[in-house]
């Protein structure tokens, strides 16, 4: 059985990292470096850092800071934020990321994962949903959240799979920084839909929501944030908590 995975996600701007609820308050706590490195010792199954202002600036990604995380990042590295061509994710891969998460960008181009899967092969590929509850029913956003979509994020995360994707990321915005635990229904609903790993994103407060997570879909991966932001918990305490209720996990005992 694979090894159910841990992935802190870092968020920030030109000005240091940032977390915020339901994507807008962003609080900020602290810079990207000395974050990365604490990650890196703390047995991390792999590492996420997006970029939230790319889209709304129509920058090209960072790729400075991206050789620079990984000179000091020895677990697998997304990176995210206002990917557009396939030219972008090949200076990324170059700069030291293994993997790169695509989001507003197949909204107009959704071609963009064929051509990335073909180039760079399936593995390197994360195609990211943003998910939100309108009346019963889930929509998708984009722009980080800014932008209301009529895409059902089921059947998008079908489409992107479908297209060659090797994960799928899916966030929920309602349950994003509430730290009151993920949405359950939304993450097996999209993972059913799908046959590659499915990480999920927005609401982990305790370990007992990542247990409760596992125990009720079958995502790959939790995507964790203010957890680790804004409390003690660390990620080897999480590890030991899923390992106690037999899930498999990678610990260095």
């Amino acid at each position: 059985m694979l090894k159910l995975r841990i992935i802190p996600t870092l968020l920030f701007r030109q000005f240091g990292l940032v977390k915020g609820v339901r994507f807008s308050n962003d609080r900020q706590v602290g810079p990207v470096m000395p974050a990365v490195k604490v990650y890196n010792a703390r047995d991390v199954d792999e590492l996420a850092v997006f970029d939230v202002d790319a889209y709304r600036e129509s920058k090209e990604p960072n790729y400075s800071l991206v050789r620079e995380i990984s000179k000091e990042c020895f677990v697998p590295l997304t990176i995210g934020g206002g990917i557009t061509c396939v030219e972008q994710i090949e200076k990324l891969l170059e700069a030291g990321a293994d993997k790169v998460s695509i989001n507003s960008a197949l909204f107009k181009n959704p071609s963009l994962v064929d051509d990335a899967a073909a180039r760079f092969g399936s593995q390197c590929v994360i195609a990211s949903i943003d998910a939100v509850r309108y009346d019963g029913k889930w929509n998708c956003k984009s722009g980080s959240g800014t932008i209301n979509d009529v895409k059902n994020p089921i059947q998008w995360a079908k489409e992107l799979a479908e297209r060659g994707a090797g994960e799928i990321l899916i966030t929920s915005i309602d349950n994003d920084g509430t730290m009151n635990g993920y949405d359950i229904e939304l993450i097996q609903r999209v993972s059913e839909s799908v046959k590659i790993p499915l990480i999920a994103g927005g609401g982990a407060g305790s370990a007992h929501h990542i247990i409760e997570l596992f125990m009720n879909t079958t995502a790959s991966a939790a995507a964790l944030a203010s957890l680790f932001h804004f409390t003690q918990v660390t990620p080897n305490e999480i590890k030991r908590e899923l390992l106690s209720e037999g899930f498999p996990v990678r610990l260095d005992l």
